[in-house]
């Protein structure tokens, strides 16, 4: 399916090819080299602008998508970028593509609240419970857990949610308070509102300045480092020069190594305690069955 095309937004000068992980200009080499540069260059805006400018972050990330659409990474920042502005279903979609591409299931988290996001709370519970889930590492099993109990406060059931917010083992103390902050609107539907006022009066003072990190190497941009002259990307066989066939059944078993863990994405636990009806997306109110979407693209 051929994408409409999109209009580029402009990159300073000072973005360059070198400043991304090494890991990632690896991945990009199936790319031609002009290509990989110009994705890569888009990769890394999308990833400084994610917090600022989720909009601006989705042009980019589209951009990278329309240009490089068959490498993990490249569908990897366009379901982040997507999932920051509220487009769940496109992020939904996007994630299970990467898990296909990379084998994967960090993301099992996101797409737990993309659910939630399309108003289906149920099928975020049931990725909770997936076996998938349980093989998840301890930091981003708990992760999924403030997102289920979310998912079972929507539903109404709120002795449920309470309990398996108290059955979380946190890894760190970021992640103690975002299941604290989980617990308020909690504790407030179960009429406990003198907990609830405790609980957030300790979560006042507490100095948390960070609300939506992606933690991934899809792009390092906390400190851009010096440029490197990186050897000509090979170009992969059968491809067009530019590499823009963005099919979701096209992975490369040459890029398909799973993407390094990652497990602070903040932003799903901070969503934990918004109803599903308030977090919904402005293009998200399809209902038509995302299993039956998968090989659309």
């Amino acid at each position: 399916m051929q994408r409409p095309a999109v209009d580029a937004p402009e990159i300073p000068d000072e973005i360059q090819f070198g400043q991304l992980d090494r890991e990632v200009r690896q991945r990009l080499r199936t790319l031609s080299k002009d290509n990989a540069e110009d994705v890569g260059r888009h990769l890394i805006m999308a990833g400084a602008l994610i917090e600022l400018d989720p909009e601006l972050a989705y042009r980019h990330a589209q951009v990278a998508l329309q240009r490089g659409g068959r490498v993990d990474v490249v569908r990897e920042a366009n379901a982040l970028a997507a999932y920051a502005t509220g487009r769940f279903t496109e992020a939904l979609r996007e994630f299970r593509t990467v898990r296909r591409l990379n084998g994967s299931h960090e993301y099992l988290p996101l797409m737990a609240d993309c659910e939630r996001g399309l108003g289906r709370p149920e099928r975020a519970i049931d990725l909770a419970r997936s076996d998938d889930a349980a093989s998840l590492p301890t930091a981003a099993r708990a992760e999924l857990e403030i997102v289920a109990a979310g998912a079972r406060l929507d539903l109404g059931d709120a002795e449920a949610a309470l309990v398996a917010l108290r059955r979380i083992t946190v890894t760190d103390e970021a992640q103690r308070i975002r299941v604290d902050e989980a617990s308020v609107p909690v504790l407030r539907a179960l009429g406990r509102d003198s907990d609830a006022d405790e609980l957030e009066s300790r979560l006042e003072i507490v100095d948390d300045d960070g609300e939506v990190e992606f933690d991934v190497t899809v792009y390092d941009v906390a400190e851009l480092s010096v440029p490197v002259d990186e050897p000509e990307p090979a170009q992969e066989d059968g491809l067009s020069p530019d590499g823009a066939d963005a099919s979701e059944d096209d992975g490369d078993p040459r890029h398909v190594t799973a993407v390094e863990e990652a497990g602070q994405t903040s932003q799903r636990a901070e969503r934990a305690d918004a109803p599903a009806a308030q977090r919904t997306g402005g293009d998200e109110t399809s209902e038509q069955s995302d299993e039956s979407k998968e090989g659309d693209r």
